[in-house]
């Protein structure tokens, strides 16, 4: 590890020029053999990593020198892609279709930057594949009786696998199974697997679900050696562990929770001191004692990272005999922690805090709800059951609201979203789509928890030590203009150039347009400016939450990086400034690998939770095709609108669907607007939807807006093409001059039915001429024919223009395009007979 870090600094930072072996033996000075083959190893195992480039040449170089950079490949349905750099702050380099080399969504990759794309977006082509990502696939089995093929649930592998029958192993037609891709796809051949587990037929309960745990690799089972270590956990703590803990077993606390949760890790207490001020605490389940660095328990919650909650389930990072016992804070139980005391003055700044290890044990455990009802709507029977803490309460939520009102002056920005809470019966079919409340109780657990954050994220930045932090960036500069630039649509405008907005600005701008109509759109445009949170060994800031430290300090028990930080407040409360250089040496090696690993384990945690609420969505509507609801306008693309339901179901109206008219996209007012009409449709405007189709397999939902005109063929044939005969007010079926011309005389051919005697009929064009001349001539001469007013002859119908029963403008101008089409159409079949006749 020594040897290929000292290679790839000297080739980063001193070589100039790709090198050959020889070149980097005198380089490093190399004498024996052994050193020479140690040389000629690690190069060989950079270079398989991608760390490394070997030239044709032979000659080695880092990939950030030869105009080629390193990531993963982030595939689209369509069949491009782009590729994410591992290089932090580096720009994604657009990939066609025809560029992938056989690179799969999820591959880490090697790409050349060959140019920049439209909008000045760097484009490459994949040279190289380091590492394939994707080795497991989960789809739908579908038997071709020789061979089958999986239908992979993930769209963005583009490609089918492909299943000999050998391989089948008890699959059958409709099965869900997951498939070992056993050859890679070379140009145009799908790639060849393998059937290892069959999770049951498509449509059987509950194999949805399991089908996207599968398909994101997420661990259910936790290994035999990691429960025998959770076993190995007291119930109870003894009166050793106690020891050299702060006791605050006589303090009041409580944990306020969800009513359905039951790994409780964080706790409260709140009492005012003598000088006024009020003392905060916040208490955390101290993971770390129970969970061993290095040990079974510690590997699998770093490979799991997070806690993951789907619809229907909880896929717990640490086993429940720790989570929902000994580490859980439940009341009138002693119980080891993890304190941080603040004491707060009268304009909510903490002006003192302390950080120590303790033992506590908590009054009442509290839900969300009651504490709602107790301080909301002041529900007289909780009220005097919690009478001994209501007066804590009451100071609780003076303090919170005192602290958001701080936090909001700062410049946090607060997005205001709602979030679905979907109801599955037991066989996990969804029975109700709720939402997720943020009353006052919400938010009291919120401020605290805020606070102990940055609190603990400053103590250790100031103590200079290596740590795990929270971070989000600044917004793009690009991205922020264009928001800017967006926002004076609606006669707003702000201060400041790119990154120099402060965050006060755009919270001031969120609580200006609250309650207003275009409040959905400036705030959904506002958080798509934004870039991810994720964590860091740096303490670069937290741009949403206006503050320069911040950190994950109070869900050990489902977070992998608030495990670290116990560790490390664990080790400095333990040994203090005494740490050796080789320990420090050793976090700030590992904190960034760490930190890496657990955001690619969050964001993956996130895509799965939010995959499972759109299967859900989709089964929920499938009931409802053809169901009117009105929505709100959330998102304007280019090939048609986002509609979001009251209860957050999305679904999408094609631009085919807007029938009345054609609509272009303008990106930088993110409306579709009619080229004739000049009708809008933006962000933020409420329709009225017919749900016109789902898809549950695609996780899709089709919409159509009420009252637009059906989208079907113009050339219909459900009514018959008339027009008006000027000579004698007839509605005549529409022919054209060929099928007039084959229809005449047909009766007088004999050996040929229905077709003229074109030898016999023939005349020369000027005498045709002549004859539509003399026609035109002897018909100008009469008077038109009219009929009686109020009277039609036998077998007349008189159908002035404009006149008809239920005739509009639409009807009109379809009807003439239908005449119009009908007659091309019918004009083309007479051409091409008459071409067939002369070639017999």
């Amino acid at each position: 590890m020594e040897d290929q870090e000292k290679i790839l600094a000297f080739m980063r930072e001193q070589a100039y020029h790709p090198m050959t072996v020889k070149e980097l033996e005198e380089a490093f000075e190399i004498k024996d053999s052994a050193t020479f083959k140690e040389l000629v190893k690690t190069l060989n195992a950079l270079e398989a990593s991608g760390e490394v480039i070997r030239t044709r040449a032979n000659r080695y170089g880092v990939p950030e020198k030869m105009n080629l950079v390193r990531g993963r490949l982030q595939s689209h349905p369509k069949g491009f892609g782009f590729v994410i750099p591992e290089t932090q702050g580096t720009e994604d380099v657009y990939v066609h279709a025809n560029d992938m080399n056989g690179a799969l969504h999820g591959d880490t990759v090697l790409v050349r930057v060959e140019k920049e794309a439209g909008g000045n977006r760097l484009e490459g082509q994949i040279i190289r594949i380091v590492e394939r990502g994707m080795k497991q696939v989960v789809g739908t089995f579908k038997d071709e009786t020789y061979y089958a093929f999986v239908i992979p649930d993930e769209k963005r592998l583009g490609k089918d696998i492909f299943i000999p029958k050998e391989a089948y192993n008890g699959a059958v037609d409709g099965h869900k199974v997951v498939v070992n891709i056993v050859r890679y796809p070379e140009g145009r051949v799908n790639p060849e697997g393998e059937v290892v587990e069959i999770l049951g037929h498509k449509n059987d309960p509950g194999v949805d679900i399991l089908s996207i745990i599968r398909k994101f690799n997420l661990p259910e089972a936790f290994p035999e050696d990691v429960l025998e270590e959770a076993e190995a956990a007291p119930d109870e703590i003894s009166e050793e562990e106690i020891s050299g803990r702060r006791d605050l077993r006589e303090r009041m606390m409580v944990t306020i929770d969800g009513a359905d949760a039951k790994d409780l890790d964080d706790a409260v207490s709140l009492e005012r001191l003598p000088n006024g001020n009020l003392r905060l605490g916040v208490h955390i389940a101290d993971v770390s004692y129970y969970v061993r660095e290095k040990s079974q328990l510690d590997n699998e919650a770093y490979r799991r990272g997070t806690s993951v909650y789907l619809v229907d389930r909880v896929i717990p990072m640490l086993p429940h005999r720790l989570s929902n016992g000994i580490c859980s804070l439940n009341p009138q139980v002693d119980r080891l922690t993890i304190s941080c005391d603040m004491e707060i003055d009268a304009n909510g700044n903490t002006v003192k805090y302390d950080i120590f290890l303790s033992v506590i044990r908590t009054d009442e455990r509290m839900t969300y709800a009651d504490v709602r009802s107790i301080l909301e709507d002041k529900d007289e029977a909780l009220i005097e059951k919690y009478s001994r803490l209501v007066p804590m309460f009451e100071d609780m939520k003076e303090l919170a609201l005192k602290l958001r009102k701080k936090r909001m002056q700062r410049g946090a920005i607060d997005f205001d979203f709602r979030e679905a809470k979907i109801y599955v019966d037991d066989e996990g079919t969804p029975t109700e789509i709720g939402f997720r409340t943020r009353s006052i109780a919400e938010q009291i657990i919120e401020e605290f928890m805020l606070a102990a954050n940055e609190t603990v994220a400053e103590h250790f930045h100031w103590m200079k030590q290596p740590f795990m932090y929270r971070i989000h960036e600044d917004p793009n500069a690009e991205k922020l203009m264009a928001f800017m630039e967006f926002i004076t649509n609606f006669g707003y405008s702000i201060r400041g150039k790119g990154n120099s907005v402060h965050p006060r600005a755009l919270q001031q701008l969120l609580e200006e347009v609250k309650g207003t109509p275009e409040e959905i759109i400036i705030s959904t445009v506002m958080l798509r400016s934004m870039k991810q949170a994720r964590y860091d060994a740096e303490s670069l800031g937290h741009y949403g939450l206006s503050t320069e430290f911040y950190t994950h300090f109070t869900s050990p028990i489902r977070r992998y990086p608030d495990l670290i930080v116990h560790r490390r407040i664990r080790e400095w409360i333990e040994l203090g400034n005494q740490l050796s250089e080789k320990r420090l040496g050793y976090w700030a090696e590992q904190m960034p690998v760490i930190a890496e690993h657990a955001s690619q384990r969050e964001r993956l945690a996130v895509d799965a939770e939010r995959e499972t609420d759109d299967l859900k969505k989709a089964e929920f509507m499938l009931e409802r095709v053809g169901e009117e609801f009105e929505g709100v306008i959330s998102s304007v693309t280019s090939f048609g609108i986002f509609v979001e339901l009251p209860n957050t179901i999305e679904g999408l109206v094609h631009v085919s669907f807007l029938t009345d008219d054609y609509y272009h996209y303008h990106e930088k007012m993110f409306a579709l607007v009619g080229e004739r009409t000049g009708k809008q449709y933006r962000i933020g405007d409420v329709v009225e939807v017919r749900v016109a189709n789902v898809n549950v397999d695609e996780r899709t939902i089709d919409f159509e807006v009420v009252g637009m005109p059906k989208a079907g063929f113009r050339g219909s044939r459900e009514r018959t093409p008339r027009v008006i005969d000027g000579r004698s007010g007839d509605r005549k079926p529409t022919r054209g001059k060929q099928q007039d011309r084959s229809r005449a005389g047909r009766a007088d051919r004999p050996d040929r039915p229905g077709r003229p005697d074109r030898q016999k009929d023939k005349k020369h064009p000027a005498e045709i001429r002549q004859k539509y001349k003399d026609r035109r001539k002897a018909e100008g001469n009469k008077p038109p024919r009219r009929a009686e007013s109020g009277k039609a002859s036998s077998g007349e119908e008189v159908l002035p223009i404009g006149t008809g029963e239920g005739d509009t403008p639409a009807k009109r101008q379809k009807g003439f395009w239908e005449d119009l089409v009908k007659s091309k159409k019918k004009n083309r079949k007479n051409v091409a007979s008459q071409v067939k006749r002369k070639r017999r």
